[in-house]
Formats: C-alpha cells, sequence, structure tokens
C-alpha cells in the first residue's frame, strides 16, 4: 500500500552556486554521495541536483517536510545496475519507519538545466 508520495524539481544553477560555498555541499550530502557524483566529472552537479531533489520528495512523502532531518541523514545511491536507492539515517528513518514505511521507490531524472526525483513509500 503506498503511504506516501512526492515530487520536487531542482534548478541545476542553485547547486553550481552551492558549489562554490566552501562547506555547503558536505553540508548537505552524506560523504559517499559526494564521493560518487564527483567520479562522475562534469555530470557531478547534475547528479548532486537529481539527490537533491530526492531528499526534498522524500520529505513530502513523508508529510513532515525535512523539519527535524540532516540532510546528512538521508543518502540516494545506485545499485550495480545503475537504479536509484535511498538509505536513511537517524531522525529521517525514525520519521519514515513511524509513518508506516517499509519501502521507498524512487525515480531520478536530470536534463541541461534541471532535476527531478520521485518518492514513493510503501507500507504494510
Amino acid at each position: 500500500m503506498i503511504v506516501g508520495l512526492g515530487i520536487d524539481v531542482v534548478h541545476v544553477s542553485r547547486l553550481e552556486h552551492w558549489q562554490s560555498v566552501p562547506g555547503l555541499l558536505e553540508r548537505f550530502f552524506h560523504p559517499e554521495e559526494l564521493a560518487a557524483a564527483r567520479s562522475r566529472g562534469k555530470g557531478c552537479i547534475l547528479s548532486l541536483a537529481a539527490r537533491f531533489a530526492a531528499k526534498e520528495a522524500f520529505g513530502k512523502a513523508v508529510g513532515t517536510g525535512l523539519y527535524g532531518m540532516g540532510l546528512k541523514e538521508i543518502r540516494v545511491e545506485n545499485d550495480r545496475n545503475g537504479k536509484p536507492e535511498m538509505i536513511l539515517y537517524g531522525r529521517a528513518k525514525a520519521v519514515f519507519e513511524e509513518r508506516g514505511g517499509r519501502r521507498i521507490l524512487l525515480s531520478l531524472t536530470h536534463e541541461h538545466d534541471s532535476a527531478i526525483a520521485v518518492a514513493i513509500i510503501e507500507g504494510a
């Protein structure tokens, strides 16, 4: 059963600006997210924009926004086939479980100046 749905769009220029502010990306992204994105070379900012959109979409899907959660508590990675997956820690994981979440389905896309993410939370 679906217990939550969230969607978000991020303008890539926002992340390009963040890249110029020392320490800002490290504040919003898990170290493993940053390492994976940086390994993509020119695609780094597109990857980070999609991951930031995923975090926002998750907040909408749980129905609380990101209030009280650290953005680094929400990590997006790709499995060996490229499928995006969300790993939760701390307060983000607790809120997810309190809302009856069992599984997160995630879809990401990016194109030139925009990145979009959809998060669906399945429950029991």
